[in-house]
């Protein structure tokens, strides 16, 4: 899965072309290496995502599409 499509399913990002600018900018990583948008994101990977001040680092547990809102956490793990 598209490591933008990826955010934004996980509700780690609120939309799409938000994750995607965030790529574009290099404030994504995927296990250390700046990401693209297109670049596909696997089970165990380690995303971080550098927004202002702060960052989130997370472990991709599941790249399941069409999450409910209410299971999105369950694709990730925070570190």
């Amino acid at each position: 899965m598209r490591v933008d499509k990826y955010l934004k399913n996980s509700r780690l990002i609120k939309r799409r072309t938000m994750a995607k600018e965030a790529c574009e900018q290099g404030r994504v990583y995927i296990n250390g290496k700046v990401a693209k948008p297109g670049d596909e994101v696997k089970v165990e990977d380690i995303i971080e995502i550098r927004l202002g001040t702060g960052s989130v680092k997370v472990k991709v547990l599941s790249t399941k599409d069409n999450v409910p809102k209410n299971q999105a956490q369950e694709l990730y793990k925070n570190l």
